[in-house]
C-alpha cells in the first residue's frame, strides 16, 4: 500500500495525479450496483469506473453500443451512493457525445447532475476533442480513452490489438498529447503494445490506466466480472482471475437448494 492509497480521504483527480508523481499505481475496477461498488470502496480501491460495459455484464448485450444515457445515470447513481472514498467514473455512453459538441456537454452535465460521480469518460481523440475541452470547460473532469475503443467495434471489425502499425501509433500518441493538453484527469489505453503505452505514459502528465496494455502504465482496470471469475467465456491474454466467484455462488445455491427441498431451512432458530 502507498503513502495516498492508505489515506481514507475522498480520491480526487488532483489525487490521481499526485499517484502519477508518486510513482504509485492506481488500481480501478468496474462496478454497476451499490452493493458491488460498496465493497470495492471498503476494501480501498482507488476508482471505480461505471463502464458501458454494464451494457454486456448487467444487460447481456454482444456490444457496448445498446445501453443508454438513461441506463447509464441509474447505474452510476447507484455506485456513486455507495462510495465515499474511490474516484468514480461513468462512461459517455455511444450516441451522447458523438453528435455535437453542446450535446455532449449537456448530456454530460446531466450525468453529473443526477449521478453524484466525479468523472465522465469519452472514447477518441481529435475526433472528439472540440467535446472534451467544452466538457472541462463546464468544470466537469474528464478521462479520455484510447487504444480499442469498444463504441467503435464495427468501424474497427473487432476488438483486436490495436496500434501495432506505425500509422495507428503516431495517431494514438498525438490523440493522447491532445487530451493530456486539453486537461483530461487520466487516460485510459485499451488493447495497445506494452512498449507504446509505456512511451505515452511517460510523454504525458495525466495518469494513464491500462487494460491489456502491459505493466507501464500508471494503472490498471479490469471488468469486475472478469477479474473476480464470474464470467468464464471470455478468456483474453491480459485477464487473471483473481477469485472465483462463479464457483463460490453455485456452491452456495446449491446447497440452499438443497435445504430447502429436504426441509432443513428455515429450522427452529430461523423461525418467528
Amino acid at each position: 500500500m502507498g503513502y495516498l492509497s492508505t489515506d481514507r480521504k475522498k480520491i480526487t483527480a488532483k489525487t490521481l495525479r499526485e499517484m502519477k508523481v508518486a510513482k504509485e499505481k492506481i488500481a480501478q475496477i468496474t462496478a454497476y450496483d451499490f452493493t458491488t461498488a460498496k465493497i470495492f470502496d471498503e476494501a480501498g480501491i482507488d476508482s471505480i469506473l461505471v463502464g458501458d460495459s454494464a451494457s454486456n455484464v448487467m444487460c447481456g448485450n454482444d456490444t457496448t453500443l445498446p445501453i443508454s444515457l438513461d441506463e447509464m445515470i441509474y447505474h452510476a447513481k447507484s455506485v456513486a451512493k455507495a462510495c465515499s472514498r474511490a474516484f468514480v467514473v461513468c462512461d459517455m455512453p455511444f450516441g451522447s457525445y458523438q453528435v455535437s459538441r453542446e450535446e455532449g456537454v449537456r448530456n454530460a452535465i446531466r450525468i453529473m447532475k443526477e449521478s453524484g460521480v466525479d468523472a465522465v469518460k469519452l472514447e477518441g481523440g481529435s475526433e472528439i476533442i472540440d467535446t472534451v475541452k467544452g466538457i472541462l470547460a463546464a468544470g466537469i473532469p474528464v478521462v479520455g480513452h484510447l487504444g480499442l475503443t469498444p463504441q467503435s467495434v464495427h468501424k474497427f471489425g473487432g476488438y483486436g490489438v490495436r496500434a501495432k502499425e506505425e500509422a495507428e501509433a503516431d495517431k494514438l500518441l498525438k490523440d493522447a498529447k491532445l487530451l493530456n493538453d486539453a486537461g483530461v484527469c487520466a487516460l485510459v489505453l485499451e488493447k495497445v503494445p506494452r512498449s507504446l503505452a509505456a512511451e505515452v505514459s511517460k510523454q504525458i502528465e495525466a495518469p494513464t490506466i491500462g487494460i491489456g496494455a502491459g505493466c507501464d502504465t500508471d494503472g490498471q482496470v479490469l471488468v469486475y466480472a472478469d477479474a473476480l471469475g464470474m464470467t468464464h467465456e471470455f478468456k483474453p491474454k491480459f485477464l487473471r482471475h483473481f477469485a472465483n466467484v462463479s464457483k463460490c455462488m453455485t456452491a452456495g445455491i446449491t446447497d440452499y437448494m438443497k435445504c430447502v427441498k429436504e426441509q432443513t431451512f428455515p429450522n427452529a432458530d430461523e423461525s418467528y
